[in-house]
């Protein structure tokens, strides 16, 4: 039976199951407490991960110490501060474990030797960059052409079970508003379905 990352790497990528075990081989499990961070702001990041069970939430201060949450990830996502992983420099994020998480990580020693046992690996790994770039782009212009209200209501149609298992504040962050404007669609939504 097929865990979430095969069936992520097969539903995305069509690799044959011999390249699926030749690439999970790679990934060995890792599993975080609540409140443990996979990187903090700063470091280096070593390890990729991609999420099994639990939810971790990326984030960064700005530069007026206040929170900001780019992504919440759930399982089927992969965590990484790309920029740090790739290009050897400090994370700009903080990767921390909302909930008990249970992830498959490979190490970047291990990443950078996967081309030499997977020859499809250039092209997959081109592939998920494109994945990633347009998941990216997608998100920009839902910020920069949906109103408040409709971001919080295609948010929650794609993800309704995160707005129990996540502090509030964070999805409001996520989605590029005020936790005072959050709570306001939210109750104004729960107004119209009473």
């Amino acid at each position: 039976m097929q865990n979430e990352f095969e069936k992520y790497i097969q539903s995305y990528f069509g690799v044959p199951s011999d390249t699926l075990q030749q690439i999970g081989a790679f990934f060995k499990p890792k599993t975080l407490a609540k409140g443990a961070y996979f990187l903090k702001e700063g470091q280096y990041a070593d390890q990729l991960g991609f999420v099994q069970t639990g939810i971790i939430r990326e984030y960064l201060l700005d530069d007026k110490g206040r929170e900001v949450t780019k992504w919440i990830s759930s399982p089927g996502y992969f965590v990484v501060d790309i920029a740090s992983f790739l290009f050897q420099q400090p994370a700009r994020w903080s990767l921390q474990a909302l909930t008990d998480t249970e992830l498959l990580v490979i190490s970047k020693a291990d990443y950078a030797q996967i081309g030499q046992v997977v020859p499809k690996w250039p092209e997959l790994e081109k592939l998920f960059f494109a994945r990633c770039f347009t998941i990216l782009e997608q998100r920009i212009v839902t910020h920069l052409s949906l109103s408040s209200e409709e971001r919080y209501h295609q948010f929650f149609a794609q993800s309704p079970e995160l707005f129990n298992l996540v502090p509030l504040q964070y999805l409001a962050s996520m989605l590029g508003m005020t936790p005072e404007t959050f709570s306001r669609i939210r109750k104004k939504d729960a107004e119209r379905h009473q």
